[in-house]
């Protein structure tokens, strides 16, 4: 696309703007230029940036220069004199900004976009205020708040202290930093923060945060006492409180879940925690702490059959805490586990389904509540005509995993071998509901009740011969 366009416009000069993209210097839009011709004596710098807007024209100084410098790296080169392009397709056009542009002003246009809803261009902005004058309190707090919009929660944690260490009486940082360790999970680091938030401060989110570490508390001395019921309740309570982004209040309750066999629920927990990412996780929360949350996480991962996952987060847990017990002994669970899955498979698909079922069977004496297993262990056993023991089997898979519908349509087939028509009708019209186009599931749906009319029918004629029998009895 570019030696194309170098083609129709000549000798059209590329700047790399500050989004890493590159564009055509001389085609800036609707970018206010000063001077005439492409030789002028104007030795303003650009700095640009990709929006889903037009762009802002910029009030220039009396001698067409801005009182300070924005971005370092940028490429210093004359304004051509062009019009603003009409080929520029709508609602994409560039924004131009002076990197000569005093750093309150990228704080108000900051604010703008804030505002409007367009958080990244915010951040932009912040970043850009902060590039000049990295000691200013107000750009660290409004940077917090931008990184908050966009579910950065971590980092806007730490540029709301470089906020309060700049200036440690400011209010507003102070606030926003209470919210922020009342939604991650800390109680009493969010009461000392609203305490210093001065005119900020708001005596219903003070109790609440007490309130958060009430909740807390009893979630420790439930995890003391093994009280897993009560653990799920604690932490449940905690997060409906405003604690929505405490990826180790959400860890105790997946914690709690497993212990209780409730694999599925568990697995959901994880799903609604906060994606941090491991490097932020363990800078904030600490190795330890982000090593117990990663065990978590593995044993999840593992109880629903994600055993690569399982193992990346065991090989981490393990790196981050090296000394810690647990750690290594769900890693070596998880090897066992996934070590038994791979060969029992290898097994199946040679046909040799005895030997894959006991090699499914070594992996549940790590685990015996593995629903990939159980589920695997089934299908070996229906090939090998033991349908009682397949639908155990796909029973305890699916009390751990009540959605796991593998092991429902596993076990819909064994009872329709075993002529049970009335619970095969139950699984397929339940898988029917979650997939009504899987042909399979129809097909087994449609066969099992033609079969089980077959079987009323023959029953209904039976008692109907019964009764002409002993109909004709009497009058003999």
């Amino acid at each position: 696309m570019i030696a194309d366009h170098q083609k129709t416009k000549g000798n059209s000069t590329l700047v790399r703007a500050s989004s890493s993209n590159v564009m055509l210097f001389g085609n800036l839009g609707n970018l206010r230029q000063s001077g005439g011709g492409g030789g002028g004596n104007n030795d303003s710098y650009i700095f640009l940036d990709y929006l889903p807007q037009p762009a802002r024209e910029v009030n220039q100084m009396p001698n067409g220069k801005y009182p300070n410098s924005v971005m370092e790296n940028v490429v210093e080169k004359p304004f051509e004199d062009q019009k603003p392009s009409a080929e520029q397709p709508g609602g994409s056009l560039c924004r131009a900004l002076s990197t000569r542009m005093d750093p309150e002003q990228l704080k108000i246009m900051g604010n703008e976009d804030y505002k409007n809803g367009n958080f990244a261009e915010a951040l932009a902005f912040y970043d850009a205020a902060i590039s000049i004058d990295p000691n200013k309190a107000s750009y660290r707090s409004n940077k917090s708040a931008a990184l908050t919009a966009l579910g950065r929660l971590l980092e806007a944690v730490f540029e709301c202290r470089e906020a309060i260490r700049i200036e440690p009486h400011y209010h507003r940082a102070h606030h926003r930093l209470a919210n922020l360790y009342l939604r991650l999970g800390d109680g009493e680091k969010a009461i000392y923060q609203y305490k210093h938030s001065g005119p900020e401060a708001d005596h219903v989110e003070i109790a609440k945060a007490k309130g958060l570490q009430v909740h807390l508390n009893k979630c420790t001395e439930a995890r003391r006492q093994r009280d897993w019921n009560a653990l799920i309740k604690e932490t449940q309570a905690a997060i409906s409180s405003g604690t929505d982004s405490a990826p180790p209040i959400y860890a105790l309750q997946a914690d709690a879940l497993i212990k209780l066999h409730r694999h599925q629920e568990a697995d959901e927990a994880l799903t609604k925690a906060p994606n941090f990412q491991d490097d932020e996780c363990t800078k904030y929360f600490g190795p330890i702490c982000n090593a117990n949350l990663l065990m978590v996480r593995t044993q999840v991962d593992m109880a629903v059959g994600r055993f690569d996952d399982a193992l990346a987060a065991a090989q981490r847990a393990t790196r981050l805490d090296s000394n810690n017990k647990e750690a290594n002994m769900v890693m070596r669970k998880a090897r066992a586990v996934a070590a038994a899955r791979s060969t029992g498979n290898q097994l199946f698909k040679a046909a040799k389904f005895y030997e894959a079922s006991n090699a499914y069977g070594e992996g549940l004496e790590h685990d015996p509540y593995n629903s990939v297993l159980l589920c695997n262990r089934a299908a070996c056993r229906s090939k090998l005509g033991q349908y009682e023991k397949a639908v155990e089997d796909c029973n305890v898979a699916l009390n751990v995993r009540p959605n796991y519908s593998k092991a429902r349509l596993r076990r819909a087939d064994c009872y329709a071998k075993l002529e049970k028509w009335e619970a095969s009708i139950q699984d397929y019209e339940i898988l029917h509901k979650e997939a009504p186009d899987d042909d399979e599931v129809s097909e087994g749906l449609l066969e099992a009740k033609a079969q089980q009319h077959k079987k009323h029918r023959g029953r209904d004629m039976k008692n109907q011969m019964k009764h002409v029998m002993h109909t004709f009895c009497i009058v003999i």
